[in-house]
């Protein structure tokens, strides 16, 4: 049966043989209608580089969750604000005055790895770049060096002032720590405060930067002096065991990350900051 537009007529009783017939007859009539061409394949997109988390505001409880995202051209770059939850109420004393029950303890993560240290132009802002693998928490730092110092005078033929008489043996030391450097303007006389911790040789250095000058001839080669400059940075490198009382979270970040989860890492981030400076 083909489709009849005028059917069933105004107030017909429907019978259901002829009604079939009308909507098979309809579905004779879609299915003749040809099929178009195929359309052009899309251009390719931008490829992305990777994603950046470019902040994460913990908002009030209650407060609906944030997510922004922007794109530099290379990387896909997101801010989140996530509510902190509402503060947990105390636990019911057991039997015989016994606390409630410890809740689950978060995930660990196995160690802080510093992927790689960059050396930036002077008066750039230092940079930190943080991710999780998924075991470790991995950074990346860019540090600014200092602005070049004018070069002294050459020295009288380049000799060394005379040695002083042999000082009695002092205790033994750990290492040499240097707490701080400080520069001072030309003309000052340069300073140097030392302490002993009764381990430690403590150093605060305070050096005057030189003038602006010409360029000075080279004299000859002096004699050596009493520390070698291999003494001397042995000794320099052994400030990098200020970090070791630094312990590691141990912890899994979960996707996405908790709350609390990124306080944590926020914290041992700022005990890491604080163990390194000088």
């Amino acid at each position: 049966m083909s489709f009849d537009p005028t059917y069933p007529p105004t107030n017909a009783e429907i019978e259901s043989a002829p009604l079939r017939g009308q909507f098979n007859g309809l579905k004779a009539l879609i299915d003749a209608v040809p099929a178009g061409p195929p359309g052009q394949n899309g251009s390719d997109g931008t490829s992305v580089s990777g994603a950046v988390i470019d902040g994460t505001t913990t908002l009030n409880p209650g407060d609906a969750a944030q997510a922004s995202v922007s794109w530099d051209g290379a990387n896909v770059r997101f801010t989140f604000g996530i509510p902190r939850g509402n503060d947990g109420a105390n636990g019911s004393n057991g039997t015989n005055g016994s606390d409630g029950s410890q809740g689950p303890a978060g995930p660990p993560f196995s160690t802080a790895v510093v992927d790689s240290v960059t050396t930036l132009n002077p008066g750039d802002s230092a940079t930190v770049g943080v991710s999780f693998d998924g075991t470790n928490v991995r950074f990346t730092f860019g540090i600014p060096r200092g602005n070049d110092g004018s070069q002294g005078q050459p020295g009288n033929n380049g000799s060394d002032g005379g040695q002083g008489p042999q000082g009695a043996q002092g205790p033994p030391f750990a290492q040499a720590v240097v707490d701080g450097v400080t520069t001072l303007d030309p003309g000052q006389q340069a300073t140097v405060q030392t302490s002993f911790d009764g381990s430690n040789v403590r150093f605060q250095f305070g050096i005057p930067r030189g003038q602006n000058g010409n360029d000075g001839g080279s004299g000859p080669q002096g004699q050596p002096g009493e520390v070698t400059f291999m003494q001397l940075n042995s000794a320099v490198n052994g400030t990098s065991n200020n970090s070791n009382a630094v312990n590691t979270l141990v912890m899994t970040v979960s996707d996405p990350p908790t709350v609390g989860e990124v306080q944590a890492i926020a914290s041992k981030l700022d005990e890491l900051i604080l163990a390194l400076r000088r």
